[in-house]
């Protein structure tokens, strides 16, 4: 197993990427959130019907699951991001400790818009288009960098694992994604084909 390991540059540039997507979506969701919290009656620009509803959900209690917005955890974690992969363009190499604290909070990551979307769709009863962008950077990084750690051998896997990972990555996150579609579009059959 390698000590340190670095990336190629099309790793490198998907961590920018989904980061500076989820920097984007958190940035924009944080600046409604202070429009909202001055004026209660503010209509952020993606509230484009009931259920693409980002008032909704940024209103919602879930919104502030820690006791502040959500979205200015996103600007730090997805400030972090960018960060390393601005980083592995440089030709950096981090060691095993370092990819699995990476990966750790990816998990923590990917659980949270887990959470996140099972309380948009079955609790608020609404989406929020810049929570989706998120969710898209969150699951697709969560995927690359796991997969990254079994092909070092920073996490264990056997060998036909490892195989499929260095060739099919890609496979994961659009399952994920895939399943994430099929749930928002069932959620909602009625309104979408009304």
């Amino acid at each position: 197993m390698p000590r340190t390991a670095g990336a190629g540059r099309g790793f490198a540039l998907l961590l920018v990427l989904t980061g500076a997507a989820g920097l984007l979506a958190s940035w924009v969701i944080t600046l409604d959130k202070f429009k909202l919290l001055e004026d209660p009656d503010f209509t952020p620009g993606c509230s484009l019907n009931p259920v693409v509803s980002c008032g909704s959900v940024m209103q919602s209690d879930q919104a502030s699951a820690f006791g502040f917005p959500n979205p200015m955890l996103g600007l730090v974690a997805y400030a972090v991001v960018v960060a390393v992969g601005v980083t592995l363009l440089t030709g950096a190499e981090f060691p095993r400790w370092y990819w699995l604290a990476f990966t750790a909070g990816c998990l923590f990551g990917v659980g949270f818009v887990t959470w996140l979307q099972f309380e948009s769709l079955y609790r608020i009863n609404a989406l929020c288009l810049w929570c989706c962008l998120a969710w898209i950077a969150t699951i697709t990084l969560f995927w690359y960098v796991v997969s990254l750690d079994v092909r070092h051998g920073f996490l264990p896997a056997p060998q036909p694992v490892r195989g499929f990972l260095a060739e099919f990555t890609w496979v994961l996150p659009v399952l994920h994604l895939g399943v994430v579609g099929m749930l928002i579009l069932t959620r909602w059959w009625d309104f979408w084909t009304g």
